[in-house]
């Protein structure tokens, strides 16, 4: 199972070329950055293919992460993702950028709960919540910084993700998390780790959105019709 995995969603732009079979990473490459993915991405993953010694053709499918994550950079990721799967006949599987972050813990130890929480800006998080097992206990949704310290704080839990630090600022005093880790992108060959693992017929590649854009239509500018 050979996968190319891509990340835009965040403060990344990410390509790494993974053999499950064999558990090797055949080449990978992370670039931080907050903007500019749509230049990046292309060449970053000719980079990165050129460097694993693999042509398209011999891939097996194409991950890339869905959000949530900026708007753009998510749309970035998830089209080129699905250009190339297009253009090679391979399948196309969305990760969310929750799962990611959540994964290579999660894999390390499976027993101590884990908070994934991606700043959303406005003193709000993106949250998912992982029990034993990487069993998921809050599905992921939008919540304030309290809402989210509320529903994490109950008992021994790690916090991940780029709103880490804003949860563990708000934690109540009595039992701080036992990590907080604020990486600025999950980890891109766990992107391919989870792709390779997935069900296509459920990973569809399609933005994974929380919220509704900040940008609304102006209705009250609108020209009555005729």
């Amino acid at each position: 199972m050979r996968v190319l995995a891509i990340d835009t969603a965040l403060g990344a732009c990410a390509a790494a070329v993974i053999d499950a079979r064999l558990g090797e990473i055949l080449a990978s490459e992370s670039l931080p950055m907050l903007r500019g993915h749509a230049e990046a991405i292309m060449p970053l993953i000719a980079r990165v293919m050129d460097a694993a010694f693999v042509d398209f053709a011999l891939l097996d499918r194409i991950a890339v992460t869905v959000g949530p994550g900026s708007f753009t950079g998510l749309r970035v990721g998830i089209a080129a993702a699905r250009g190339i799967a297009l253009a090679a006949a391979k399948p196309a599987v969305g990760l969310t950028t929750l799962a990611a972050y959540a994964a290579p813990h999660i894999a390390h130890d499976d027993k101590t709960a884990i908070a994934v929480a991606i700043d959303a800006r406005h003193q709000h998080v993106y949250l998912q919540i992982f029990g034993p097992g990487g069993r998921t206990l809050i599905a992921p949704r939008i919540a304030s910084i309290a809402d989210a310290v509320r529903a994490a704080a109950n008992g021994p839990v790690r916090i991940v993700g780029t709103g880490a630090t804003m949860l563990a600022l708000a934690w109540p005093s009595r039992e701080p998390p036992v990590l907080v880790d604020e990486s600025r992108a999950p980890d891109i060959v766990w992107v391919g780790r989870l792709a390779a693992a997935a069900d296509e017929s459920t990973s569809e590649p399609k933005p994974l959105y929380l919220r509704a854009p900040d940008a609304q239509p102006q209705d009250a500018a609108r020209l009555p019709r005729r």
